[in-house]
């Protein structure tokens, strides 16, 4: 049985279609990867395959409970770590998890091993008596992940668990992330970190309540037309204007110092992009042609959908 399964799943908020004709199917104990920008969807979609937001349409089960009928027996089977986690910030750590454990109605035989063993694996045992709200951005995400995890879900949920986290917490965060896959606990995270998830077993892309492209982070790249031109020059920001106002049929996105073009031929492209960059006094440093990031996937999709439309 799969540990989600979401057939034509829709939400409504009046005249909103927040998320339309979603179909998923997730296998136990997979990492599932929900990306999109702001807006999206990304945690509608949680909080309907959470119990907390009934669909308006179609039907969705988790860990064997259905979403809509059975909400309660679903809570004892899924944790659910949203955007903005209730820690309380006047409680001291273990607080905050022995509060939790309250919620769970967890066994009070059960709690002072559950609670240790979430404390090493979290690295929070020397903080345990500091308060929440003296804790880091990091710190603060582990104590969320512990108070998700304090009734052994079968099935977790995080709602992009490292926004706004420095690149060593996240890192950190994903090897937790890691370790309970390989105890068997299935993963749904969203995220807006395309980079993050590439980590993903499988992912989807999400646009707008609609479902783009769904499947391993290789085959997700696939979904990209033609070619990815990478173009340095010295002058990144006027270089791709200037590209854009030249090559109206190419796709082209500024990348930190990296100018990226999108192309059906490579080939010609790449000998007319340096022709015009060179003509415009804009030495080209390097012109090859590169594999796409999700990112870059993402921007193509993105483009071809606007263009049909």
């Amino acid at each position: 049985m799969p540990a989600i399964q979401a057939s034509g799943l829709r939400r409504t908020f009046g005249e909103l279609v927040a998320v339309e004709s979603l179909d998923l199917e997730i296998a136990e104990g997979e990492i599932f990867g929900l990306v999109g920008p702001d807006g999206a969807g990304k945690t509608t979609t949680m909080r309907m395959l959470t119990g907390i937001l009934p669909p308006s349409a179609g039907r969705a089960a988790v860990a064997g409970c259905d979403v809509a009928s059975d909400p309660e027996r679903l809570k004892e089977h899924v944790g659910y770590m949203s955007q903005r986690f209730g820690l309380y910030p006047d409680l001291t750590v273990i607080e905050n998890i022995d509060f939790y454990a309250d919620i769970y109605s967890v066994p009070a035989r059960e709690r002072a091993t559950r609670t240790d063993r979430l404390l090493g694996f979290s690295n929070l045992t020397p903080f345990k008596d500091r308060l929440a709200g003296n804790l880091s951005g990091g710190m603060k995400q582990k104590l969320g992940l512990a108070c998700a995890l304090i009734h052994t879900p079968r099935v977790l949920f995080l709602d992009e668990p490292t926004n706004g986290v420095d690149p060593v917490s996240r890192r950190d965060f994903w090897r937790i992330l890691y370790q309970l896959v390989r105890e068997g606990v299935t993963l749904f995270v969203s995220t807006a970190y395309l980079d993050e998830a590439e980590r993903c077993n499988r992912l989807a892309l999400l646009h707008r309540g609609r479902l783009l492209g769904l499947g391993t982070p290789a085959e997700v790249k696939r979904l990209m037309a033609g070619a990815l031109l990478e173009v340095r020059t010295a002058a990144p920001r006027r270089t791709a204007a200037h590209l854009r106002e030249r090559l109206p049929g190419a796709q082209v996105g500024l990348f930190g110092d990296r100018v990226h073009v999108t192309t059906p031929n490579p080939d010609a492209t790449a000998a007319q992009v340096r022709d015009l960059l060179e003509s415009a006094g804009f030495p080209v440093i390097s012109l090859r042609v590169i594999e796409p990031s999700l990112e870059d996937v993402f921007v193509s999709v993105l483009a071809h959908e606007a263009s049909s439309s």
